[in-house]
């Protein structure tokens, strides 16, 4: 019997003998498996662990205001979350804190008092604690734990996270505390919706830009990606930064806050006493082109009273009516088809020109003098004057138009920009009768913009200057980079001939028969400008709603601003719409002190542009070297360039401002004491006292600016 139980236990202890030995050899031979046969794919997938790239998204670039205002960027935003299991928190803690905490709860937000704020917390925390406690019926059962409890139901500011990390309890240790946050970045516009169309959105990434501005430079907003790449620790493969993100530009525009917010009010108020359907708006800077204000409301489908930042219409394409009849005019002044504005033309009732349809005026006369053709808006007087010298070879109208620059892009910057189209008018009848309507703006489609910057050229002794939307790129709240004012042509006509004009336009609105005498003169500003109808167009048949146009500029005698406003459905005329808004823009500026004489950066009219080259792209002032000009030129299309060097460092004495643009000269200057006079547009090339020399505080330094 012992000999029996004594085998049994051998062979037991054999077999576990040799189980151990099996499971030995089996590491064994894993161990070399692992380093020996099979060590180079083991290597191989650790160097391409090792090797992989995580690409860093860079911090996005702001879109600034004229003054640096902030009206787009990506801004931190915090869900505030407490973690009730964590084990620090201690009950006698909590009752220590949760009164004073409350308190400071109910300031934040008042949406609740102090005393529901605790009841509010108290019973979340023993729901949630209860919760997470086994299941006396079914001990089986698992009960998910909510580690995320939210404190409020929406984010807040970076701001806002300080100050509440700063209240009772909250300031303790997270340990103690069980405080935590998670952090989101979002695209913020601070002004709303105003100018939103412009400014555009990002697309449902929220890396790129979809729309408006945020699309069209997103190539510069956007920067450059950084690079990190996997190092081995003792017990983990974790990303380093190996090459740091590059922020993207920072872009300052040219709209003005305070105007922008005029020019929505206005247009918003008569939209909605006229029940339009939308209207768009644009004030431009007469000298430098520069667009302070652009506005394009839409009646809203879901309130129908109310009207919403859509469609961008200031560069879209329509037939815009008799307000193309003062680019026909400057044409007509600048072939020699008329030269005394005081000239009679035999206009009438109704005229059959090619054997078209008649062309008719609503208030005809027997005859009008050129200045009266435009002041009364008569078809009839400009027909006759274009067709008396493009009869004979309608498509050279055009040509004509085209050599002036009207159809050239103006690269302004808003995505789905459009050129002026004229319908073809071939040598013959047919051609005859499509140039006649041209002449009073049928037959076209024409963005409200591109007859803006025709009028902008009048009021600025026609020189056509190129419309901006952005005029420098900064990073780091360094310039980087100066857009300046530039010019499609340097004279789309002879300063004489943009006299008569503004004449012609001036009596639009204060002769005795002009067309919107009755509702844009105005005593505190005198406006000159041109009203326009035209039916809508609705598949290719001219529907029953009018397209109402008025387009100007003020003060009359020295004009500072440009303005187009263009309305469709409106339920009364352009002059009662679209010239009211703009007269009462004009007059909320005047209340506002914004129409009065002020020091500011002038425009050196003597540079700017070949009057004859039809290719006269922007030119790139820029002064962090070639690899960022080349960048710039692909971002806005610009082909020309021109590099100031950055100034130089100096340890004492007078800073070193040369390279640098008047604002940022005169900041560094001022801050050291100095008083700062300067003459000349554009860049700082010469200061009269020598980087680094000795100087007093108050003694004045005269800076010498120039474009080029």
């Amino acid at each position: 019997m012992k000999q029996n139980n004594k085998g049994h236990i051998l062979w037991r202890y054999a077999l576990v003998v040799g189980m151990m030995l099996l499971f030995s050899f089996m590491i064994v031979w894993n161990m070399l498996k692992i380093t020996v046969f099979q060590a180079q794919a083991w290597n191989d997938k650790a160097k391409a662990v090792l090797d992989s790239i995580t690409l860093i998204p860079p911090e996005r670039g702001k879109l600034l205001a004229d003054d640096g205002t902030v009206l787009a960027a990506n801004l931190q935003f915090y869900v505030i979350r407490i973690d009730w299991f964590t084990q620090g928190i201690e009950e006698d803690t909590l009752k220590k804190y949760i009164a004073p905490l409350c308190d400071s709860l109910a300031r934040f937000d008042s949406t609740m008092t102090a005393t529901e704020w605790r009841e509010k917390i108290m019973t979340d925390r023993k729901n949630i604690l209860d919760a997470a406690k086994e299941d006396p019926a079914d001990k089986t059962k698992k009960v998910r734990k909510n580690h995320a409890y939210r404190l409020f139901p929406y984010m807040v500011t970076h701001r806002q996270y300080s100050r509440l990390r700063r209240f009772p309890f909250f300031n303790l240790p997270k340990n103690k505390s069980g405080f935590y946050y998670e952090l989101y970045v979002r695209r913020t516009k601070p002004y709303g919706a105003m100018a939103a169309r412009s400014i555009g959105n990002l697309d449902s990434t929220g890396i790129h830009g979809r729309t408006g501005l945020e699309s069209a430079l997103d190539s510069l907003l956007f920067g450059k990606p950084g690079i990190a790449r996997n190092i081995q620790l003792t017990n983990a493969i974790v990303p380093a930064e190996s090459v740091p993100a590059v922020k993207g530009y920072d872009i300052t525009t040219t709209i003005n806050v305070q105007l922008q917010d005029i020019v929505e009010n206005e247009l918003n108020n008569m939209c909605i006493e006229t029940g339009a359907e939308w209207g768009t708006c644009v004030l431009m800077e007469v000298a430098t082109g520069d667009i302070k204000a652009i506005s394009n409301l839409e009646r809203s489908k879901t309130n129908p009273g109310e009207y919403v930042e859509n469609i961008n219409h200031a560069v879209l394409g329509y037939e815009p009516g008799s307000v193309v009849k003062t680019i026909s005019m400057m044409v007509a002044l600048e072939d020699g088809i008329v030269d005394n504005i005081e000239e009679r033309w035999t206009t009438g009732s109704s005229w059959v020109y090619a054997g078209g349809n008649p062309i008719t005026d609503s208030h005809g006369a027997a005859s009008r003098s050129v200045r009266e053709i435009i002041e009364t808006s008569s078809n009839i007087g400009m027909a006759k004057i274009i067709t008396k010298k493009y009869g004979s070879n309608p498509p050279a109208f055009q040509e004509r138009l085209k050599g002036m620059g009207f159809f050239e892009p103006f690269h302004l910057g808003i995505a789905g920009e459009e050129t002026p189209w004229f319908h073809s008018a071939n040598i013959n009848e047919g051609g005859k009768v499509v140039l006649s309507r041209q002449a009073y703006g049928y037959g076209t489609r024409i963005p409200p913009l591109c007859t803006l910057a025709m009028y902008n050229a009048i009021a600025n002794d026609g020189k056509y200057v190129r419309p901006r939307l952005f005029k420098k790129l900064s990073r780091a709240g360094e310039p980087d980079s100066i857009i300046p004012v530039t010019y499609i042509r340097k004279q789309v006509c002879s300063p004489e001939n943009a006299r008569k004009l503004r004449t012609m336009l001036h009596d639009v609105v204060w002769g005795d028969h002009g067309t919107a005498r009755h509702w844009v003169k105005d005593s505190m500003v005198e406006i000159a400008g041109k009203t326009g109808t035209a039916f809508e167009v609705i598949n290719g048949k001219y529907g029953a709603r009018k397209r109402l146009a008025f387009c100007g500029f003020f003060p009359y005698d020295k004009p500072k601003y440009s303005c187009i406003v263009l309305m469709l459905g409106a339920d009364r005329g352009a002059g009662a719409s679209s010239g009211l808004v703009l007269k009462n823009i004009a007059r909320k500026m005047y209340a506002h002190g914004l129409l009065g004489s002020k020091p500011g950066l002038g425009v050196d009219n003597k540079k700017g542009g070949s009057g004859d080259d039809s290719k006269n792209y922007p030119t790139l002032f820029a002064s962090q070297g070639d690899n960022k000009i080349n960048n710039i030129q692909r971002g806005l299309n610009i082909k020309s360039s021109h590099r100031y060097a950055r100034p130089v460092k100096v340890e004492k004495g007078v800073p070193c401002v040369i390279g640098l643009d008047i604002r940022e000269a005169i900041r560094l200057l001022e801050n050291v004491g100095l008083n700062v006079s300067f003459t000349g547009t554009g860049m700082v090339v010469n200061q009269s006292i020598s980087p680094g020399a000795v100087f007093k505080r108050g003694q004045r330094i005269d800076l010498r600016l120039k474009n080029s």
